[in-house]
């Protein structure tokens, strides 16, 4: 049995904001699955079954139900209601298991750099090539002992099997650089206004 989350959609005959409120009053979200070269298929899904497999998890791996057939799909977009955040509508794109598809997964940077230094984050997601079945929630990205002026490319990073990256292999991802002593340059400064500063008749 597939460990994938179902989802039962059913086909959508009626279009339109007057359809698509009155699917959100019965707690339904429209949807339309595409890919493969088929025709769109728009549907409706349960907005709370959705809502628990796109909480917090990227490119959701998916069976939807439809008329008693089963297709795996990922979640490609969602929208939601910019004040409430419920759903509004969602992408879903068809996939075979064995086949890839360029997502984007966020990076996460893990371990602490050198003492006194410091890493800035270039990017905070990247786009791949990845088996539909397997598509990692995050790719970490390791800081741990960098010294000062070292940079972590996109050609260094550690990917899951099968994973490859779409980036550049020189583009930056994270860069270290030393702390700078604020307060030390600070009173550098007030000592220098001071010298500046005229005598007092």
């Amino acid at each position: 049995m597939s460990d994938n989350p179902v989802l039962v959609a059913t086909t959508r005959t009626e279009f339109g904001k007057g359809a698509a409120r009155r699917a959100r009053r019965a707690k339904l979200v429209p949807a339309v699955l595409y890919g493969h070269g088929a025709e769109s298929v728009h549907v409706d899904v349960p907005e709370h079954d959705l809502f628990l497999i796109v909480r917090g998890t990227k490119n959701a791996l998916v069976e939807l139900k439809i008329d008693g057939d089963t297709q795996l799909a990922i979640v490609k977009d969602v929208q939601r209601h910019p004040v409430k955040r419920n759903l509004l509508h969602a992408d879903f794109l068809a996939v075979k298991a064995g086949e890839k598809v360029d997502v984007e997964v966020q990076l996460v940077v893990v371990g602490e750099p050198a003492p006194g230094t410091a890493y800035n984050t270039e990017v905070f997601a990247i786009a791949v090539k990845a088996p539909a079945t397997s598509i990692p929630e995050t790719i970490e990205v390791s800081v741990e002992g960098l010294e000062a002026g070292s940079v972590v490319r996109a050609g260094d990073l550690d990917l899951p099997k099968g994973v490859e990256c779409e980036l550049d292999p020189e583009a930056d991802i994270v860069t270290v650089s030393e702390i700078v002593d604020q307060t030390e340059d600070e009173g550098e400064a007030e000592a220098g206004d001071d010298a500046e500063a005229p005598a007092a008749e």
